[in-house]
């Protein structure tokens, strides 16, 4: 059984096995020297902003989360449950969205789903019970385990970032899409987030921005 690793701290065991598994992961190693792991405080708030990252840019992301941050006294299911989906539209949310997280405030104020029990929960379970919540599917539920809990061997499906990276670092052979990516991924375990976290460090490498 593999130990555990502390996120915060060393993980060149697990970029050293991942070098030796796949050359594209070793490429991507060797370029960005160590993955900057990605981590943020989670309950309501941490899968709020997820949700509002959906399928956007980072900028718009960032741009409408700081509207939500703004607009409401606190990020809390109550304060989120009193303005609606039309007060969580005036902070630039979609339709869709605002009632996503108009369901992740009603889940959590009525005790059906605690993310504080999370932690508890191995990984299926955990992505399980956030994708009980409408609006949280696979990729969102594996962000929340990854950014949020910190865990190692998840791995966010269908995540087009991590596709552009891997695609970059393998340099020869046929590349290849989202769904041979998303199988491929099932040989990086138990460090499958480890590879994320590389994958995504070597995407802001190669459009020269700062790892977020």
């Amino acid at each position: 059984m593999t130990e555990p690793i502390d996120v915060f701290g060393d993980v060149s065991k697990a970029c050293d096995e991942l070098s030796a598994r796949d050359k594209a992961l070793a490429r991507a190693i060797e370029t960005i020297g160590a993955p900057h792991i990605r981590r943020r405080p989670g309950g309501f708030a941490g899968l709020f902003r997820i949700i509002v990252e959906q399928q956007v840019s980072v900028a718009s992301a960032q741009a409408i989360w700081g509207r939500c941050q703004q607009g409401l006294d606190v990020v809390t299911p109550a304060e989120a449950l009193k303005q609606g989906e039309a007060g969580l539209k005036t902070f630039g949310l979609s339709g869709p969205k605002a009632r996503y997280v108009m369901c992740l405030a009603e889940a959590i104020d009525s005790g059906a789903v605690d993310l504080e029990n999370l932690p508890d929960l191995d990984d299926a379970n955990a992505s399980v019970t956030l994708q009980s919540i409408k609006g949280v599917g696979p990729w969102t539920a594996a962000i929340y385990l990854l950014f949020c809990e910190g865990r190692v061997d998840i791995w966010p499906p269908g995540d087009v970032a991590l596709l552009g990276a891997y695609k970059v670092a393998r340099r020869y052979g046929r590349k290849p899409v989202m769904k041979e990516l998303d199988g491929k991924s099932s040989n990086w375990s138990p460090w499958r987030g480890v590879a994320a976290h590389t994958l995504w460090t070597y995407y802001a490498h190669i459009r020269n921005r700062t790892p977020i």
